[in-house]
Order: structure tokens, then C-alpha cells, then sequence
């Protein structure tokens, strides 16, 4: 009589080899986005700029701005192939690839430079490439720091660290809404609903015309933006955990018609290009986008083409009259006034060698946005205009990267001190949040709306861009509770 063979030894091992060559399979796969993504970003892409731009260089710093686009390329791949949505990082790089690697590249080496910022003095230009270089060598380190500190202090897995101990409230979401909602009907009502989508000049011009002071009419204009779009990232995690059908349905219908209003708010005819990508990706993590590897993948791989090939002609409906016939891909960023910020950090650095830095005024301006102009006469204006007052320049509505309002600020030294914090900070950000975005809270609803929010802060200016930022981290503090136990359920199986 035979022996029947036990289950377990026949079908364990075919079992164990199929897993083992699935996992084997999608490292492949992944390694191989990886070589094609940095194939793509770090040579194709530089390639192609160097092949269609005119050759007719200003000065050499142009070999540094496309060697900190090949960098900056490599980065990105590696975050969004690799599918852990460190966000506020992944945003950094993509405002350093395009801003201060693609944009000044093109137009360095074309002698086209921003229409906005002309008479820069070309003997700035490598002295300015390497200041901002310095900045990102500086990010680099502070982020470094960060990771050795993490490991340092892990004495457990991260599998057996609490996911979080904060959720969000049920009364305290219902009452941000219904009061967000109030605050956006009001600056429709105050605006126009017509010229709330119209041009947006129009938009900007009916917004001065409701609110003369500009800190008045910033703040209201971000009071009508960034609080609901707290409430909706708010009402998505309630639905998640609501007991009843008829409670969720009840939380989708809000959430849509809070969705809604905010898309008439911020539109993309009327509204800022970077206002606009905030509330539309907020939107689109709060239904899921970043949830698992997969989806963040795809997610951060089309915010690269968003960025790349949708952001340069986003602005077919500025003026009254549609342009909708475009240059050609690289022309797109030949004196394109959009692309003015390395100049203005030229500028920043002209300003600060003719001796004119007054030490943290223009931070100190920022951290009391909130002041009207009535009550401080000698509030300092934003930095790009400030620049451009120095400069002479006509147009006043110009753009002050991080770099610019440190140099502002305090010079090369300040630019130094804010990049080794900003490196050290956003790894902080992103060690918390990209666990967070799976398991809600107050800290999922920051990851969806600051990390992509942070291109309007380094584009600058930070005077203008500061409000908003308050506005939302006081909505995302006010809809916090705690549990009722530190134990949310959530193990490390459920984590990136």
C-alpha cells in the first residue's frame, strides 16, 4: 500500500518558487522604470534641449544649470519608481528640475532670458548657479542628516511603530465645512460668478475692485479656498470609517458639493496655474492617488508630465483673448516671463552685494502677513516686488524663490542655514505623512494639500504665499481629535 504524500511538501515548494519569481519579476520590472525613467529625465530630455535651443550662450553657467537638471533628474526617478510618496521631496525636485534646471538652461544658453527681469548682468550668472547649487547641496545635507538621525533612533521596526494617534472629528469637520462653505459662497457673491470664470485678469482685477487692501484681499481669498478644501479632505476620512450607509452618503454628498465649490473658486481659467495643481491633486489624494505603491507611482509620474508638457501652456486664458497656438517645446520657456526665477535670484544677489539687506525684514513682513498696511505704513512689500523696485523694472509681479528671500534676508550665509533646515525639515514631513496618507488624520489631509503647495513657497513670493499656508495648518489643527485608544488598528501590513 502506498503512502500518500503529504500536501505540505508537494505544493509548499511550487507555492514559494511562484512568489519568489513574482517578487523577482517586479523589482525587474521596477529596475527597469528606473534605467528608462533616468534614460528619459537625465539624458533624453537634456539632449533634446541642447539640440533645439540656438547656441548662442550668454555666459557658461548653462553647464551648471543642465548639470543640476541631470540631478535633479535622477531624483525623481528614484521617487516616483520607487512608489513611497515622500511628496514634499518629490515637489522639491520637480521645482528644481524645471525652475532652475531646465528653465534658466534654455534660456541661458539662447540669450533669451524672462522679458520681466531684462538688463541682468551676465557676469551674474555663474556666480547665481552656484548659489543655488549651494542651496541644494545644502537640502541634500540637511536631508541626510535627517535619515541618519531616524536610524539612529530606531530601536523597533517601523512595522511595530503606531501609525497615529490623531483622527479626525466628526462635529469639529461638519463645522468647518458649513463655515468654509459660508466663506466661499461669500467671495463668489463679492466677485461675480462670471468673472469668477472668466479671464484671469478679470479675476484679479474684480478681486481688486472687493478688496483694496492686498493683505485683505489675499486673506479672503485664501479663507475662500484652503479651509474647505481642509473640510473635504476631512469629510473623505469620516466616510472612510462612517458606520451606515446612509451616513456615507450623506458625507459623499457633502464632500462633492464642497468639491464643487471649490472648483468654481479656483478654476483653471481664472485662477493661478499653482493654485489650481494644489486643490486638483489635494483632491485627487483624497480619493485615493497615493493609497498604495502602485497608485502613488502613477500618480507622481503624472505630475512629471503635468509639469513638463500641461503647466507651460496652462495659461491660454490669462488675458481676455484664448492663445491657444503654442511654440515648440523648449521655445516655451524662451523668455517666458513664468520662468523669470533665476534671474530674480540674480537680482537678489546684485541686491545684497550693494549692501541694500536689511537682516529678516522681509521674513519678519511674512510672518505678519496678516497686518493690513494701515496699521504698519512701513510693512515691507513682497520681495518681488521689492526686487523689481530696485531694478527699475515697470512690472512689478515677479517671483522670489527660496533662495531670493534668503539672500534678502541675510545673504549667502541665511541661504545656507534655510536649506540645511528645509532638507532636515521635509524628511521630518515625509518620514510622518507617507504612512499617514494610508490611515487618515490631520497629517494625511497636510500631505495631500502642502507638499504640492510648497511649488507656490518656492516660487515665491513668501509675503504672498504665507497666508495660506496659516490658513491651512489652523484647519487641519482645528479638525484633529484623538481616539479613544492610542491603538488605531492599523499594522505594519497595512503600511508602505
Amino acid at each position: 500500500m502506498s503512502t500518500p504524500t503529504s500536501p505540505s511538501t508537494t505544493d509548499a515548494a511550487p507555492a514559494r518558487w511562484d512568489v519568489d519569481a513574482w517578487a523577482d519579476l517586479r523589482r525587474g520590472l521596477r529596475f527597469l522604470l528606473l534605467v528608462v525613467s533616468i534614460a528619459v529625465l537625465s539624458a533624453g530630455v537634456p539632449a533634446g534641449l541642447l539640440a533645439s535651443v540656438p547656441d548662442t550662450p550668454r555666459s557658461d553657467a548653462w553647464l551648471l544649470t543642465l548639470g543640476l537638471m541631470v540631478w535633479a533628474g535622477v531624483r525623481l526617478s528614484f521617487l516616483w519608481v520607487g512608489g513611497v510618496p515622500r511628496l514634499f521631496d518629490y515637489f522639491f525636485w520637480v521645482f528644481v528640475y524645471i525652475f532652475m534646471g531646465m528653465a534658466p538652461t534654455a534660456q541661458i544658453r539662447s540669450g533669451l532670458t524672462s522679458t520681466t527681469t531684462p538688463g541682468v548682468d551676465p557676469g551674474l550668472d555663474v556666480p547665481t548657479a552656484g548659489i543655488v547649487i549651494a542651496g541644494v547641496v545644502c537640502y541634500e545635507i540637511g536631508r541626510v542628516v535627517r535619515i541618519a538621525a531616524e536610524h539612529r533612533r530606531r530601536g523597533r521596526s517601523a512595522a511595530d511603530t503606531p501609525a497615529s494617534t490623531e483622527i479626525v472629528g466628526a462635529g469639529r469637520t461638519w463645522a468647518l465645512f458649513f463655515v468654509s462653505l459660508i466663506a466661499s459662497a461669500y467671495y463668489l457673491m463679492r466677485v461675480g460668478p462670471t468673472l469668477a470664470l472668466g479671464s484671469r485678469e478679470g479675476a484679479q482685477a474684480a478681486r481688486a475692485a472687493a478688496w483694496a487692501d492686498p493683505s485683505v484681499r489675499a486673506i479672503v481669498y485664501a479663507a475662500a479656498v484652503y479651509p474647505l478644501l481642509v473640510a473635504v479632505g476631512a469629510l473623505t476620512q469620516l466616510r472612510r470609517v462612517a458606520s451606515t450607509s446612509a451616513a456615507r452618503l450623506a458625507i459623499l454628498v457633502a464632500a462633492i458639493l464642497g468639491a464643487g465649490f471649490l472648483l468654481l473658486v479656483v478654476n483653471p481659467v481664472a485662477s493661478a496655474r499653482y493654485t489650481f495643481g494644489t486643490v486638483v491633486f489635494a483632491l485627487a489624494v483624497y480619493a485615493g492617488a497615493t493609497r498604495t505603491r502602485h497608485r502613488a507611482r502613477l500618480t507622481m509620474l503624472a505630475g512629471i508630465v503635468g509639469f513638463l508638457a500641461v503647466f507651460p501652456i496652462a495659461d491660454a486664458f490669462r488675458g481676455t483673448e484664448v492663445r491657444l497656438s503654442r511654440a515648440g517645446f523648449f521655445d516655451e520657456y524662451l523668455s517666458n516671463p513664468d520662468y523669470d526665477a533665476f534671474w530674480q535670484i540674480a537680482n537678489a544677489l546684485s541686491f545684497w552685494i550693494d549692501g541694500h539687506v536689511v537682516p529678516l525684514l522681509q521674513g519678519l513682513g511674512s510672518l505678519l502677513f496678516f497686518v493690513p498696511r494701515s496699521l504698519w505704513p512701513g510693512k515691507p512689500t513682497d520681495t518681488g516686488s521689492l526686487l523689481a523696485e530696485y531694478r527699475g523694472y515697470s512690472f512689478e509681479n515677479l517671483s522670489a524663490p527660496l533662495w531670493t528671500e534668503a539672500l534678502v534676508d541675510g545673504g549667502i550665509v541665511m541661504v545656507i542655514v534655510v536649506f540645511l533646515v528645509l532638507g532636515f525639515a521635509l524628511r521630518t514631513l515625509d518620514t510622518r505623512i507617507s504612512r499617514e496618507l494610508r490611515v487618515g488624520g490631520p497629517w494625511a489631509i497636510v500631505g495631500a494639500i502642502l507638499p504640492v503647495y510648497m511649488t507656490i513657497l518656492l516660487r515665491g513670493s513668501l509675503l504672498q504665499a504665507t497666508g495660506a499656508l496659516v490658513i491651512t495648518i489652523a484647519c487641519a489643527i482645528l479638525v484633529r481629535s484623538r481616539p479613544a485608544v492610542d491603538d488605531v488598528g492599523v499594522t505594519g501590513a497595512d503600511r508602505y
